[in-house]
């Protein structure tokens, strides 16, 4: 038997000595295992005597990671109390011991084997997870003990699964329920006892009966909202749960005789289900995330590591990783928590051994004779620098809140992950320095080890010069597939060179340095094959470069002029090499289509009469607003008069002010301002002269002033700028609220299809960088400032109450009806709205507000729960099949956070 020991060491803080066979036991050795013992949760209500006999015949044992105590089916012949460490308890349906499923996880102070009383098999296989310390008690010592002390005795005999004490190396979660889950479980279990009340009923469990509830053949919806059975779809079938082994308790039956609710308690109950299951179906995620950190990695599933990456994806700290190293870290991450606010972590000095990333709550960052230097939050993480540089910690951690959650990788497991990630990085290198670094990963995301297929692997670009980055492309560019099918990091490159590789560059080097590229070694015959294939990868890359840009690439001339270029050079090569007639047509029809356009336009521009109006026009048929289409605004002097002038959408304030300077026949140095509704100092914004397409970035009731400088401070808003003074609910009231969520879905749809990929990436970088319009997009972030004004002004306006509920039923209805048409734009413009405090201070209406549309309200509220980066919301979208009209906010929110955390890493002159 692996692990036991008849002569052992007993281990101590401050003794340690061997301990002989429990019939050779001297008056000494029994006060030192007394003295241990009386540490220990488990016999802390035990008879002085009854421990004075468990030191006579108690044996310990210290056992390693990963060895199985015993076997489920086996004969017991010991009854075990867990000192130090940790055991899986694990249980299979079949004989077979590889299917065995890990049901929970045995701690500090508890105990189990207590079938030795009965003789009856074990019910479970009990492993070790870590190193293990044990008190053991033969099965004739303990039964005599039970008979002697049955009622001392009889608290170890329940089930204590999940019960977990810190101790020395024993990182744990100390999780008290809040009223909100009290009140849940209650609702819960008087739902399930109106409905279906045999499902809680006793149930023996060894020598002890227990009152609970079991989840194996639930028929109950409310089923589905229990964590780790959350994906079950209910129906009038048998449902099957992994949780299928675990026996659910609720608080009130721990009573003895606990009372059935009572008919107003159902009633309650029944009142705040839906509730209750929203809230429940809320945390639920969580919760099972919590249960796969809290399994050993070799017990982790190919599910269980997919749903922890997912996780890893959306968490600041690991923005600037690869995806190796995340699907690495979901392997290896585990969860630890802490109750109480001034846990200390660690201290400055220790040993480092870990490093963590806040899952929730926040932390101080304590110096010796500086105090707190710095707060961090959610999505920060610490402690690594002291692994990397194998130094004391810098300074101590402390909990600035309860219940902080954390995801912890311990040294070994970080040291092992940056050994394998060098192991797998291949560096080019010239004149001493990094031109290209590639990462050799899985070419599939998800793999098993268990399976028996060979694993393929692909060398991922991590940082590079942009002359070798696209070398790489050109050369691992597959010849037989589509570019649907391409990589993605290729479209990635095809997509933002720009920010590091402008089309002024790129185009020259396409043409000189690539498709006319010759081979240089091998046979004649080599050297053309080699030549050949290189010039239908340039006019692939080509074809899906100017497929992307579409009609963009009219903007620029000098692109204008490399396709005609690129087109004539490839038709003239076609005559010589047959194979490079195949891509011609569609060569030759982008071609022309950007030429015919490009002449069309430069004949009539398009101006902007309306495009940035608030009037009827925004029935007509929207169309993309490009950069180089022309512009007729108002500009305002001081005086409230003002003088319209034409210019490009993406024209710089220095020429805006230029052209309102000619018009104004001034000669002064003007300034642009601009000027939203309050006319406060604060509203006032002097726009900078590198500034570009400041007619869309302005508010809805902005506008924009040219002054000198010694008139800023008198200048004031417009009369019209002060908004509407009275609402127009007798006018939409009318309406269907279906109708009028699909007419929004429909415009919001046109303003979002007008939105080009290369606007985003203008609006992260800084468009003035790219002298470009991000019109488009701006026009569409607007919007969603529209329809959350409207919503608190028609409320605002309404001045009664009778009118101001109905108001809010009709938004949340519309609401409801745009989130059923996937126009989630305008659903978190309408909710938000409502949420604002102009609008949820008023007590009186929301107290009005049938209980019905409460519910509805707070289900949609919850979705804006910004914690975990705004998980509620990214849960909802992943439900979704496209078409969708997103959160664009939230979209530019998360854009702008990672083009942060990427500028920190970035190096030069290679891109990242």
């Amino acid at each position: 038997f692996v692990g036991v020991q008849s002569e052992v060491t007993w281990r101590s803080r401050t003794t340690c000595v061997c301990l002989p066979r429990p019939a050779e036991r001297s008056g000494e050795d029994v006060d030192i295992i007394l003295a241990r013992l009386k540490n220990v949760k488990a016999f802390e209500k035990f008879h002085p005597n009854l421990l004075q006999q468990i030191c006579l015949c108690g044996f310990y044992e210290c056992l390693e990671k990963g060895i199985t105590l015993y076997r489920q089916g086996d004969i017991g012949t010991s009854w075990y109390a867990v000192l130090s460490g940790s055991l899986d308890v694990k249980v299979s349906e079949t004989a077979n011991h590889q299917d065995a499923v890990t049901i929970c996880t045995l701690g500090i102070g508890t105990a189990f084997g207590e079938s030795i009383l009965d003789n009856t098999p074990r019910h479970a296989t009990i492993v070790t997870r870590e190193f293990c310390e044990l008190l053991r008690i033969e099965q004739r010592e303990f039964k005599s003990l039970w008979e002697k002390y049955r009622q001392c005795m009889a608290g170890l005999l329940a089930p204590p699964y999940g019960v977990m004490e810190s101790g020395p190396n024993n990182d744990s979660e100390c999780w008290i329920p809040s009223e909100k889950i009290l009140r849940a479980g209650k609702v819960l279990r008087s739902a399930i006892l109106s409905r279906a009340s045999h499902m809680i009923r006793d149930r023996k469990y060894h020598l002890k009966t227990y009152r609970c509830s079991c989840c194996a053949r639930a028929r109950l919806r409310v089923w589905r909202v229990l964590p780790r059975a959350r994906d079950a779809e209910a129906s009038d079938q048998e449902l099957h749960f992994q949780d299928k082994y675990l026996f659910y308790r609720f608080l009130d039956d721990e009573q003895e005789d606990a009372p059935p609710p009572t008919e107003e308690e159902k009633k309650e109950s029944d009142e705040e289900l839906q509730d209750t299951l929203l809230f429940l179906s809320q945390i639920g995620p969580d919760a099972h995330m919590r249960v796969i950190l809290r399994k050993s990695p070799g017990q982790r599933t190919v599910d269980d590591l997919e749903i922890v990456y997912e996780e890893l994806l959306h968490i600041k700290a690991l923005s600037h990783l690869s995806t190796t190293v995340k699907r690495e870290l979901a392997g290896v991450l585990i969860f630890e928590s802490h109750a109480k606010a001034g846990t200390v972590l660690f201290n400055q000095g220790e040993e480092g051994t870990s490093w963590y990333i806040i899952l929730k709550g926040s932390v101080n960052v304590v110096i010796y004779g500086k105090g707190v230097v710095c707060t961090l939050h959610e999505g920060d993480d610490f402690g690594k620098l002291a692994l990397v540089n194998d130094a004391p910690r810098a300074a101590s951690i402390v909990l600035r809140e309860d219940n902080c959650h954390f995801l912890r990788v311990d040294k070994e497991d970080f040291n092992r992950i940056l050994r394998d990630v060098e192991a797998n990085t291949v560096r080019l290198k010239e004149h001493q320095q990094d031109v290209l670094v590639l990462e050799k990963s899985p070419s599939s995301g998800r793999t098993s080890n268990h399976s028996g297929a060979s694993t393929h692997y692909k060398y991922t670009v991590m940082s590079g010069t942009p002359e070798k980055i696209l070398e790489h492309f050109l050369e691992t560019m597959r010849l037989d597939s589509h570019f649907p099918d391409a990589d993605p990091a290729l479209d990635d490159f095809v997509l933002m060179h720009c920010v590091f590789l402008p089309n002024g560059q790129l185009c020259p080097m396409l043409m000189h340095c690539t498709y006319h590229a010759q081979g240089s070694q091998g046979s004649e015959q080599e050297k053309l094959d080699y030549a050949l294939s290189n010039k239908r990868r340039v006019i692939r890359l080509v074809l899906h470069w100017a497929s992307l840009y579409g009609d963009h690439l009219q903007e620029e001339e000098a692109s204008l002029a490399f396709l005609e270029e690129f087109y004539v050079t490839v038709s003239d090569d076609s005559r010589l090499i047959s194979a490079l007639k195949e891509d011609l047509p569609e060569l030759e029809k982008i071609v022309k289509h950007n030429s015919d356009d490009a002449k069309s336009s430069q004949k009539k521009h398009k101006v902007l009469l309306r495009q940035f109006s608030m009037g009827d026009e925004r029935l007509q048929k929207r169309q993309p607003i490009r950069s180089n289409d022309e512009i007729l605004f108002k500009v305002y002097c001081s005086d409230h008069t003002y003088t319209t002038i034409r210019v490009p959408v993406a024209a710089p304030v220095r020429e805006v002010i230029a052209a309102a300077a000619d018009k104004l026949g001034s000669a002064e140095d003007l300034l642009l301002v601009s000027l939203s509704s309050a006319g406060g100092e604060k509203d006032k914004v002097v726009l900078k002269p590198n500034d570009v397409s400041v007619f869309s970035t302005l508010g809805i009731n902005g506008r924009l002033f040219v002054c000198p400088r010694n008139q800023l401070d008198s200048l004031t808003a417009l009369p019209e700028q002060e908004g509407p003074t009275a609402a127009s609910f007798g006018t939409f009231e009318l309406m269907s609220s279906k109708d009028l969520a699909y007419q929004m879905t429909v415009y919001d749809w046109e303003l979002f299809h007008c939105v080009h990929e290369h606007e985003l990436v203008y609006h992260t970088f800084g468009r003035q960088t790219f002298r470009k319009t991000t019109a488009n997009l701006d026009l569409f972030l607007r919007r969603f400032n529209e329809v959350q004004l409207w919503v608190i002004t028609e409320v605002c306006l309404c001045n009664q109450l009778g009118k101001r509920v109905q108001l809010l039923k009709k938004f949340i209805k519309i609401a409801a009806h745009c989130k059923e048409y996937k126009n989630l734009n305008s659903f978190f413009a309408i909710i938000m709205g409502m949420s604002n405090p102009a609008v949820s201070r008023l007590s009186q209406t929301w107290e009005k507000l049938p209980s019905k549309f409460k519910k509805f309200y707070g289900e949609f509220e919850s979705l804006m729960d910004p914690s975990r980066n705004h998980r509620a919301y990214r849960l909802t979208v992943a439900k979704l099949d496209p078409p969708i009209i997103p959160f664009m906010p939230l979209l530019i929110k998360a854009d702008d956070c990672q083009h942060r955390a990427d500028s920190e890493i970035l190096p030069q002159p290679t891109i990242q």
